[in-house]
């Protein structure tokens, strides 16, 4: 079991940055992928991009060329650079761990919100 915790949300103008970090509980190693999702009120959560246990990463088409996800395995920590912003990008962010053994081994941070103002 793991413990996610986002922070670095908050209000950005468009055109301006945020970065998110999402701390674990414990070490991230043999996390099969972490990723980060999103949802603004009434819609689904939708998945913004994900970073796999070889570090690969993989993008909605929206945030191509403007998001970013890293990881520190010795701070336990991932990142999600958000550069570009667009007054769409406000939603509450998500972070989720997947041990890829089912989804009683995937986990979700409290989220943090985004505002993008225009």
């Amino acid at each position: 079991q793991v413990q996610l915790v986002e922070s670095g949300g908050g209000l950005a103008q468009a055109g301006g940055s945020l970065r998110l970090s999402c701390a674990a509980s414990r070490s991230i190693f043999g996390i099969k992928a972490m990723g980060w999702y999103r949802q603004i009120p009434g819609k689904q959560r939708e998945l913004v991009g994900v970073i796999s246990d070889s570090s690969r990463t993989n993008y909605t088409d929206s945030v191509k060329g403007r998001f970013t996800i890293s990881k520190n395995h010795a701070k336990n920590t991932v990142y999600l650079q958000m550069n570009s912003l667009k007054s769409e990008d406000t939603a509450v962010y998500y972070c989720n761990a997947d041990y890829g053994l089912g989804p009683l081994y995937t986990y979700w941070g409290p989220g943090t919100q985004v505002t993008v103002s225009s």
